[in-house]
């Protein structure tokens, strides 16, 4: 084949065979096995001609049919000996490397890649080499059989093989190929032309190598002789054992181990549980008690014996004992107490608690959470609050894997832990608040927990066994159903907290807020009362919520205050006497009010009262609509959210859809600008329950009626005019009492919501259904303009409010 050789600086074309993880250099017979069509291809063509190939390494590996870019520059020509046929289509090729060439132009030609090539023929050496390149050739060779007796995996008639190699650049290419380096380090190897600097190079790579090779093995014996330390201490340790057990001793792993086996048997688990805590302590027993692993397997065996497999509370179901206690805990919340004694009546009847959820959702500061707790005292059960606000990880319901360092059970197991029964009742407080990113959804993981034909037998992610859940009582509580999924929502049954009444607070204030106070600030109880008035100036103007903590606070407040007044007396050995918090007291105490709310004082057009619910209760809504010469353009401003944006957007629809009836002209509105502006723009608003009352407030301000400053209204409007229903009327309407409204006008769908309105308000206020927009008009709004407002021409829009 050595007529084949090119000449230096000629070109020839002969097909290409890609290979992977491999570097074929010259001079070196070598087996390949070929699977790829094209490969294949390759093969098969030069064995048709003249059994030359060209070979080169892939740059990537997974590439399956590689470009010019995926193939290196430099590569060898090699003859193909013999191709056999193996299974599955593929063939088992033996080359023999003949000479470097270099790839100019690459193409496909059929199935098969084909390469313009460049022979490469290294610089000639004289027949004297002399002594520099016999002294490479020597340290190539003496390294190179250092470097094959410490790696041990090189065959030893190569080794012998490269001593009696005459020619340098064989010798450089034989060693290149047996070394167990990068195929990026022996692709230089191969593309290095000259000699002189191939052995260089190797000598450098062989020097390295032969380093590395002796650090590992520094390494090794250290590691053996660290085994072989533990494995002696191991076998000295099981001797102990051994002597001790013949001699009836017992050291304090051993007492650790037997306290573990008697409170495993005193637990009562399930029989599968107990059978493999039991073999976890066996576990125990063969490490060293020290071990990482062994810490691991202890904590493990720790949990399992201090929860509560059997132990239970024994119930107390007095339904009278359960509505006094209720009673003494808490004022007011009729309802759900009612639905609390319905539950514990069922449980006394059925002794079974295969029930529904709770889920009580209100504002803040309603009593949620000492309600359950009250249902726990009334119940004779422990109590327990996981709280879980802000919770984003599956693995605080789950728990987290035994593998992961630090890891623990999930929260419920640890609730069960902390009450020592099977049976508490455990408050899943601020279900609404949770989140969910990449650790995973927490509400998912709820719902196993709250299903009763579920939570038989929960997996815990750390005990890895199952636990019955059935018998814990869950109570949820909540602000909003809005965030809570509607899978979950499914497992609960919802019991609403309305705020409280302004009655309702001061008896709140004087029975359970006061007293508590006055004892938590080490006063006695005839030292500070509070005037009813003193109190209802204090929940109007000094507080805005729907529950009491606010006003618990408040209270406090003055309680500091007055301790210290009483102190000084004191130390001046002076009688303090009792003090009566009145209207005029409560500047020096609480300093200057801190809600002053707008009211409309007079019947103003452009101005309507609507009515809100937040998370703090009701709200009254001032609603101002302006009109100005311009193009048509609608201004909303207030910070509005989506949906009330649109509520506004349907409301204007509606009058310029009723404009002839209202006397205005067609073409008035495209000259006109609209500005609707609902005050606290630093305050969110959304919602469609102030539809009406902005409807109201634009026919206001196009025709120059006025609205009646003693209305106010709630209601979702269509842009037919109908009046649709909404939520929180109660709220609403206690918002409008509170106000000093004396009309509340609201849908005739929520007559519904009537009964859940106090007496007194009911008395108080005029409350009055409506069924379409023109009953609200009819009702609001004055029946004609002020004379000085009254426009020459009825057809078109006034040009000032």
């Amino acid at each position: 084949m050595k007529d084949n050789i090119l000449q230096e600086g000629s070109t020839t074309r002969v097909p290409v065979l890609p290979i992977r993880d491999r570097v074929v250099f010259p001079h070196l017979q070598v087996p390949l096995v070929v699977g790829r069509p094209r490969s294949i291809e390759a093969v098969k063509k030069a064995m048709a001609s003249d059994r030359l190939i060209f070979i080169t390494a892939q740059r990537h590996l997974k590439v399956e049919e590689p470009a010019r870019e995926d193939l290196f520059e430099y590569g060898t020509v090699a003859e193909v000996q013999n191709a056999v046929n193996l299974p599955d289509g593929i063939l088992r090729v033996r080359v023999h490397g003949r000479y470097r060439a270099k790839l100019v132009d690459l193409s496909l030609q059929g199935e098969c890649l084909m390469g313009d090539l460049q022979a490469l023929e290294a610089p000639p050496i004289s027949a004297d080499p002399g002594l520099e390149m016999e002294a490479l050739r020597r340290m190539v060779i003496r390294k190179f059989e250092d470097y094959a007796k410490k790696m041990g995996r090189i065959p030893g008639e190569v080794v012998e093989s490269v001593s009696s190699i005459e020619s340098l650049d064989q010798l450089a290419d034989t060693v290149a190929d047996a070394l167990n380096i990068a195929v990026e380090e022996k692709q230089d190897l191969l593309e290095q032309i000259s000699v002189p600097k191939r052995l260089s190079r190797l000598v450098e790579i062989l020097d390295a190598e032969v380093e590395i090779l002796n650090i590992e093995r520094k390494i090794q014996t250290r590691v053996h002789k660290q085994i072989e330390k533990n494995q002696k201490e191991y076998y000295l340790n099981e001797q102990m054992r051994a002597i001790q057990k013949e001699l009836k001793k017992k050291d304090d792993f051993g007492k650790e181990l037997d306290d573990f086996r008697a409170k495993i048997k005193e637990a009562q688990m399930p029989a599968e549980t107990q059978e493999l805590t039991l073999k976890e302590v066996e576990r125990l027993e063969k490490m060293m008690p020290f071990s990482p692993e062994a810490t691991v397997v202890r904590s493990y065996i720790e949990w399992m014996v201090s929860l509560p497999w059997s132990l239970r509370t024994k119930d107390h179901v007095d339904v009278n004992d359960a509505r006094r206690i209720l009673n003494e805990d808490h004022f007011g919340l009729e309802k759900p107490k009612e639905r609390l004694l319905e539950y514990l009546a069922v449980l006394k009847l059925t002794k079974s608690i295969k029930g529904p959820i709770l889920c009580f959702v209100g504002p803040p500061g309603t009593g949620k959470t000492s309600l359950a707790k009250s249902m726990a005292r009334a119940l004779g059960r422990q109590f327990n609050r996981i709280s879980l606000g802000g919770v984003r990880d599956e693995a605080e319901i789950r728990g987290h894997r035994r593998t992961y360092i630090g890891s623990l059970p999930g929260r419920l197991i640890q609730a069960l832990k902390k009450t020592k029964t099977k049976n508490p009742i455990v408050l899943l407080d601020e279900i609404d608040k949770m989140g969910t990113d990449w650790r995973g959804d927490p509400a998912a993981a709820l719902l196993e927990v709250l299903d009763p034909e579920q939570n038989k037998a929960f997996v815990d992610h750390y005990l890895d066994v199952g636990f019955d859940l059935s018998e814990i009582i869950f109570v949820a509580t909540a602000n909003s159903l809005y965030n809570i999924p509607a899978t979950l929502q499914d497992r609960l049954e919802v019991i609403r907290f309305s705020a409280y009444t302004t009655d309702e607070k001061v008896a709140i204030a004087n029975q359970f807020l006061l007293p508590k106070e006055l004892k938590e600030h080490g006063l006695d109880a005839s030292l500070l009362r509070f005037e009813d008035e003193a109190l209802r100036k204090i929940i109007h103007v000094y507080t805005q919520e729907a529950g009491v903590r606010e006003l618990q606070r408040k209270i406090a407040q003055v309680c500091r205050k007055v301790a210290v007044e009483h102190v000084q007396k004191s130390e001046k050995n002076k009688k303090s006497q009792p003090v009566l918090i009145g209207l005029k007291d409560l500047t020096h105490y609480l300093g200057a009010a801190e809600y002053i709310r707008e009211k409309v004082s007079v019947n103003a057009v452009g101005i309507s009262t609507g009515l809100a619910w937040t998370d703090h209760g009701g709200e009254t809504l001032t609603i101002e609509v302006s009109t100005m010469p311009g193009q048509g353009k609608v201004m909303l401003t207030g910070k509005l959210g989506s949906v009330m944006q649109e509520s506004a957007q349907t409301a204007l629809s509606l009058v310029k859809s009723r404009s002839k009836k209202f006397q205005l002209n067609d073409q008035a509105f495209s000259k006109t600008d609209i500005h609707v502006h609902i005050p606290e723009g630093a305050v969110p608003k959304d919602g469609p329950s102030a539809g009406i009352a902005m409807a109201t407030a634009i026919v206001s301000a196009v025709t120059m009626r006025a609205v009646r400053k003693d209305v106010a209204m709630t209601g979702e409007l269509t842009l037919r005019g109908r009046v649709l229903p909404i939520g929180g009327l109660k709220e609403k309407v206690l918002a409008a009492f509170r106000e000093g409204v004396k009309t509340v006008l609201y849908p005739r769908g929520n007559d519904k919501d009537l009964p859940d309105i106090p007496d007194n308000v009911k008395k108080a206020l005029k409350l009055v259904p409506v069924d379409v927009i023109d009953d609200v008009f009819r009702l609001a709004l004055q029946p004609t303009p002020p004379r000085s407002s009254v426009p020459r021409k009825p057809a078109s829009l006034p040009r000032h409010n």
